[in-house]
């Protein structure tokens, strides 16, 4: 056998290993497309938005989009001033974090630190099926429920208010508070328990003077996390809220959010190409910039938080 043919032979053990990189490089590229197809669909999405709200503004003054008080483009004397749906967003956002969030954090601190094994169990599993009851079952838990249950308190309460929609959001969003920061809380490392169990603390003190502040990255990532489910809910606003834009904070008056204004558009007739239907991407387009605003002042503060612990 000459030395040329000699060095074209391959061992086994080198083409298994040749074999095993070539499919791991396959698998790399794959998961590549799959986390690349995430980012192309965003940047899609941003891209439609724009281009439409675009086109929306070549009709309407972006001065009178963002300073005019009233928001009525279905009716023949048209008026496109956006702040009564961001007023009705953030009324019903509002209501629902100051139900989800002392809940769903006193929820987390029992789960992680107080809760047997069994209970946590049974309770943990129990709160995330929340997550899969749809929306639309929310909607008119709110509106045929606790609407009326917040009646029987304030007798002058409408049928449609924001209160009640607000109030069932934050009840929706309470298993992503309670998850999220549980996790954050038991990767606490033990030791840290151990030695505030050594210096003479209380099991409530160390849960909430210890745990909590080294878990408090985690539990603002899961205050950022409802805070962007709140203000993008949909069904529940547009079926207990009503649908008549005001520009008020009152949640005790009914309201329009931006989502159930699109829902409202979506399902109508208005003809493609529209100045009313083209509103629904302008509306879209702050609904996603209001998003990202909180996005960013939660990542800032998780950030800060992070380095004084």
């Amino acid at each position: 056998m000459t030395s040329a043919n000699q060095n074209t032979i391959i061992s086994p053990r080198l083409a298994k290993n040749i074999k095993r990189n070539v499919r791991e490089r396959i698998i790399e590229f794959i998961l590549m497309l799959a986390a690349l197809s995430a980012v192309l669909t965003t940047f899609a999405i941003v891209g439609v938005l724009i281009v439409e709200s675009l086109s929306f503004f070549e009709h309407v003054s972006l001065v009178d989009f963002l300073t005019d008080t009233q928001w009525t483009p279905l009716f023949e004397d048209a008026h496109f001033g956006i702040m009564p749906l961001v007023a009705g967003t953030l009324t019903t956002s509002a209501i629902a974090l100051c139900v989800a969030i002392p809940v769903g954090t006193i929820g987390a601190i029992y789960l992680s630190e107080f809760a047997s094994h069994k209970a946590r169990e049974i309770i943990k599993p129990v709160l995330e099926l929340l997550v899969g009851v749809p929306t639309v079952v929310f909607g008119y838990f709110a509106l045929l429920f606790v609407t009326p249950l917040l009646q029987k308190i304030f007798p002058e309460l409408p049928g449609f208010n924001m209160l009640g929609p607000g109030i069932v959001m934050g009840i929706m969003i309470i298993p992503y508070i309670s998850s999220v920061a549980e996790d954050a809380m038991r990767a606490v490392p033990m030791s840290m328990r151990e030695g505030s169990y050594a210096m003479g603390a209380t099991r409530f003190q160390t849960a909430v003077k210890v745990v909590t502040p080294a878990a408090i990255s985690g539990i603002i990532a899961a205050y950022i996390l409802a805070i962007s489910r709140a203000v993008g809910e949909t069904m529940v606003v547009a079926v207990a809220a009503g649908q008549q834009p005001n520009l008020t904070f009152d949640p005790m008056e009914s309201a329009a959010t931006i989502t159930a204004y699109i829902v409202q558009v979506a399902l109508g007739d208005l003809p493609h190409g529209s100045v009313g239907y083209q509103s629904i991407f302008a509306a879209g387009l702050v609904l996603m910039i209001m998003t990202l605003t909180f996005n960013i002042l939660g990542h800032i503060a998780r950030k800060k938080f992070r380095e004084n612990y």
